[in-house]
């Protein structure tokens, strides 16, 4: 068994919000399965959207009001594609919680949060290359 991350989901407070932000960020949802969850293809990944009181009852967690530690990653080709992804995020409602700046690792990144405030950071890191795909692989 090779261990791997097939679906992300966030549980958000107004699914129909969610999905609009989403939208504008470029994603398109799944036109199959749309009854009170969204899904996105994402490369491999899917990012799936659920509605928090159904999240909560699904998995019988109690969620608090704020999202959870943890954040997301949108890995680019270039510095210039972060700064269009931030821009984009903003655009479609989201918050730039940090600009874009050198990393001392020496990438480009910063981080938005989407409707719900759920964090992105958005990254060109060189050493971690991104095949034709979309998938992306630790350095070698």
């Amino acid at each position: 068994m090779e261990p791997h991350i097939s679906i992300i989901t966030i549980a958000t407070d107004d699914l129909d919000r969610a999905v609009r932000f989403y939208e504008a960020m470029g994603l398109t949802r799944h036109a199959g399965i749309t009854d009170g969850v969204a899904f996105f293809q994402m490369g491999g990944v899917i990012l799936g959207l659920f509605p928090r009181a159904s999240a909560e009852e699904d998995s019988g967690i109690a969620f608090t009001g704020a999202p959870s530690a943890v954040y997301l990653a949108y890995n680019t080709r270039s510095d210039a594609e972060v700064d269009e992804v931030l821009a984009m995020a903003q655009e479609a409602g989201g918050r730039i919680v940090k600009p874009a700046g050198r990393a001392f690792w020496g990438g480009w990144y910063g981080y938005f949060a989407d409707a719900d405030g759920h964090v992105w950071e958005v990254a060109h890191n060189p050493a971690f290359p991104i095949a034709e795909d979309g998938t992306i692989s630790l350095p070698g």
